[in-house]
């Protein structure tokens, strides 16, 4: 019987299978019709009709004759460039293509256990003034192929953003050859003392922020689970976290990458081209994986774009590239452990990874946490970038309990390499991601989405306000996995068969390649990779392009280009996205097929032959717990009544709390001003001590409420303890910044049983005196917008503070 109900759900599987790649085909079809038909639509009228030619058209063939033949002489020149700028980097050493002057602070090369990394300090460009007082930056490129740089890459890039915002900057960067035996856990180790070196020099600051790009994403999630103590914020742009997820949209086949390590069979391929390479893995390798993605761009659109913009597009083409062709290499090591760990073994979020014996658990990390995944990332969808929060947390009310605040900022459409470099994304984004940076510990635990507005101000000038919406986890997971996270089912199966292949190939076939190979027979591979000679072949070693470069100058001074309403120019945009659409068609249904085998493949084969094969994602099939079930929940209602001041403080705080509303960017910050200022009045306890008593406190309210206010005085177990609470609430209820935020019924009502739970000698007259300034400030905010002054009570009341908000900084960081 059971294997007659196995036989039956494959046949079903089977079947559905059928139905999705007859879907996915039908797509790409339709793709390609649409974009040719569109495509047809804009050919001329002149070439469509069937009269004589006229002078006209022969004039505008001659100039247009005049025009391709010079644009195809630019274009050689530009490719010529590229060739010249490729070797030129290869000759200094490939360093980091960064736009801005940095110094050298740690070497990593010369540690105990060294690793081909280093800590810069960006030099502010002239006119712009750092605070070394405010939060220090520090930003980790992704190691995946390329070089470091594409984190300050232009002005308009992370590293200019937060130099504009007056924060120090330091870049984590890395050499094009590896040490020697160097491992990835050797390289989380160097960046912890990268970021103690950091606090170090910013002894007066807030703890530093972590940035993450792609798979620099991994290294911030590692350095700060490892190392909590000294890491700020982390903030992990397009960081694929959890590797199985995908396939969100009901459209073309998506995701493809992910696929790729089963139809490959494992991560053994890997460890032949890194033994191939002499124990070193090529990152043109990677590269071309990327490029593999979207062939139409890789073959054709980024050259025709080129060609058809020869005038203005080649200082962009010419930057990019230079990045783009700096290839880095990785010992065996690392490339096996990123494979075997991240690509194929999906084990981040699960903790069994080790770094020198000890294991990466992403809930030791106690720093809010900032997503940043874009809907038209391919490389790193949004299911890779947040489904790992569900696998970590498994729910709303723990991510609470454990104190995290974890804030997901999604783009409509920008692609993977845009989330980086794009100087839109950089202005708006990553700008707004720096102003929350400011005051993101005044946020309460939780889940958040990261909402961006642009408003205009009348002047054509644009503005943006941020604001925050509370998220349910539980609706996040459901929202992007339209499969309720069976498609990830498959991945174990090629775990599985993965390792499987891996044992096979070290025991029979390794040692054979590793003898065979050498580091000159290492050099020729590499040299002869497909990615480097495209990009060293046209240049000025080349003797057929000897005759570009002059040729070129004289046509720069003699160009006539055709005018942009010529008709052969219209006809050659339509060949342009003839072919192009023919090269995505291509890639369609390439990635349909792919689909399809690894489906039929992991999805009924291998599950047919191996029927108990489940476990890292049970998580994703468990049945789900009763809310007031879980043990974080059962685990604070049980501690309703113990606490003191603190506890008081943050139960306060919940149940005063606006519900179901956005939560503003001002409102944040002027929560973070407040606590400075009041700090007199506040416990001395660091952020991460907060979240987590407010975290608790969250979900007592949550599933308590009444009894929550009803036990509320029991925490103040002194009259000090009650006196400095009731002062606190009602200087802060009389402070205009405060009351100019109009109460809710609710909160009125809230706040007057806890003053009455709370009596005090001057009961009776404090709480007419905080409704007295809440009618002030309601009348001044109805008769004007102008933002609230301070009052000479609130700057007498905020001066003794001072002092005391020293000692809390200090705490906090």
């Amino acid at each position: 019987m059971p294997v007659q109900k196995g036989l039956t759900q494959s046949a079903e599987r089977a079947a559905r299978l059928a139905r999705l790649y007859q879907h996915r085909t039908q797509v790409a079809q339709k793709r390609f019709k649409d974009r040719v038909e569109q495509a047809g639509q804009a050919w001329p009228a002149d070439a469509k009709s069937a009269s004589l030619p006229t002078w006209s058209f022969w004039n505008d063939w001659a100039k247009y004759v005049i025009d391709s033949s010079q644009r195809s002489v630019l274009f050689l020149d530009t490719l010529r460039q590229r060739g010249n700028n490729y070797h030129e980097h290869e000759e200094a050493g490939r360093p980091p293509l960064l736009h801005f002057e940095c110094e050298m602070v740690l070497d990593a090369r010369g540690f105990a256990r060294p690793v081909n990394y280093a800590l810069v300090r960006i030099v502010p460009p002239k006119g712009v003034t750092v605070d070394p007082k405010k939060r220090p930056y520090v930003i980790i490129d992704p190691r995946a192929g390329h070089g470091p740089g594409i984190g300050g890459f232009k002005d308009d890039s992370q590293v200019g953003v937060a130099l504009r915002a007056g924060h120090p900057v330091y870049f984590v960067i890395f050499f094009p050859d590896p040490q020697p035996g160097q491992t990835l856990p050797d390289v989380c180790t160097a960046e912890q003392i990268f970021v103690r070196k950091v606090r170090e020099l910013h002894p007066d600051s807030l703890k530093p922020a972590i940035v993450g790009n792609c798979q620099g994403g991994w290294a911030a999630m590692m350095l700060a689970s490892s190392d909590p103590d000294d890491t700020g914020p982390i903030v992990i742009n397009g960081a694929p976290m959890s590797y199985w997820g995908g396939a969100w949209n009901e459209g073309e086949a998506e995701n493809p990458m992910r696929y790729s390590g089963g139809l490959l069979g494992g991560s053994w391929l890997s460890s032949l081209s890194a033994d191939l390479g002499n124990g070193v893995f090529d990152g043109a390798h990677l590269v071309s994986n990327f490029a593999n993605l979207n062939p139409a761009n890789a073959l054709w659109d980024k050259y025709y774009n080129l060609y058809a913009k020869i005038d203005t597009e080649p200082p962009r083409f010419l930057e990019f590239e230079r990045w783009w062709g700096g290839f880095y290499l990785m010992n065996r090591k690392e490339i096996d452990w990123i494979v075997q760990n991240l690509f194929v073994g999906n084990k981040l979020w699960s903790g069994t990874m080790g770094s020198n014996g000890k294991s990466f658990d992403l809930r030791e990390i106690r720093s809010p946490i900032v997503l940043f995944a874009s809907m038209g990332d391919n490389i790193t969808p949004p299911e890779q970038a947040f489904n790992w929060v569900a696998d970590v947390y498994g729910s709303t009310d723990e991510i609470k309990a454990r104190g995290q605040v974890i804030i997901g900022l999604l783009h409509k459409d920008v692609g993977h390499l845009g989330i980086f470099v794009s100087g839109k994304v950089a202005t708006k984004e990553h700008a707004q991601i720096v102003e929350v940076l400011e005051s993101i510990e005044a946020l309460p635990p939780g889940l958040y989405g990261m909402h961006i507005e642009e408003v205009g101000d009348g002047n054509g000038k644009i503005r943006y306000e941020v604001s925050f919406v509370e998220k349910e986890l539980e609706d996040i997971v459901a929202h992007f996995n339209r499969f309720e996270r069976k498609d990830e089912e498959p991945f174990e199966a090629v775990a599985e068969m993965s390792e499987f292949n891996q044992k096979a190939y070290e025991l029979f076939v390794q040692p054979l390649v590793q003898a065979m190979s050498n580091e000159t027979t290492a050099e020729i591979g590499r040299r002869l990779n497909p990615m480097r000679l495209e990009q060293s072949i046209p240049s000025d070693r080349n003797p057929w392009f000897a005759w570009v470069g002059p040729m070129a100058e004289a046509v720069r001074g003699a160009r006539q280009p055709a005018p942009e309403g010529s008709p052969f120019k219209q006809a050659e945009r339509v060949a342009s996205t003839w072919i192009s659409a023919s090269l995505d068609y291509y890639r369609d249904m390439r990635d349909a097929a792919s689909e399809a085998m690894f489906f039929q493949t992991f999805g009924i084969l291998f599950p047919a032959l191996h029927p108990g094969l489940r476990k890292h994602t049970a998580k994703a099939g468990e049945e789900p717990i009763a809310p007031r079930e879980q043990p974080v929940v059962k685990e604070a209602l049980a501690a309703i009544g113990q606490g003191g001041y603190a506890e008081a403080l943050a139960r306060a705080a919940c149940l005063l709390a606006r519900k179901g509303e956005p939560l503003p960017l001002a409102r944040v910050e002027l929560k973070s001003q407040l606590a400075r200022e009041y700090a007199d009045l506040l416990p001395p306890l660091s952020a991460q001590e907060w979240h987590a008593i407010r975290g608790r406190q969250e979900l007592i309210c949550r599933y308590e409420p009444e009894h929550a206010l009803a036990t509320l005085p029991g925490l103040l177990k002194s009259a000090e303890d009650r006196e400095r609470f009731v002062t606190l609430l009602d200087r802060l209820l009389a402070d205009p910044r405060v009351s100019a935020i109009r109460a809710t019924p609710t909160q009125e009502a809230t706040y007057e049983r806890i003053r009455e739970a709370l009596p005090t000698p001057g009961m009776r007259q404090q709480p007419m005196l905080a409704v007295a300034a809440r009618k002030r400030a309601r009348t001044q905010t109805s008769t004007s917008t102008a933002k609230p002054a301070k009052t000479a009570k609130v700057v007498k009341a905020a001066a003794p503070a001072r002092a005391a908000a020293k000692t809390a900084r200090g705490a906090r960081k």
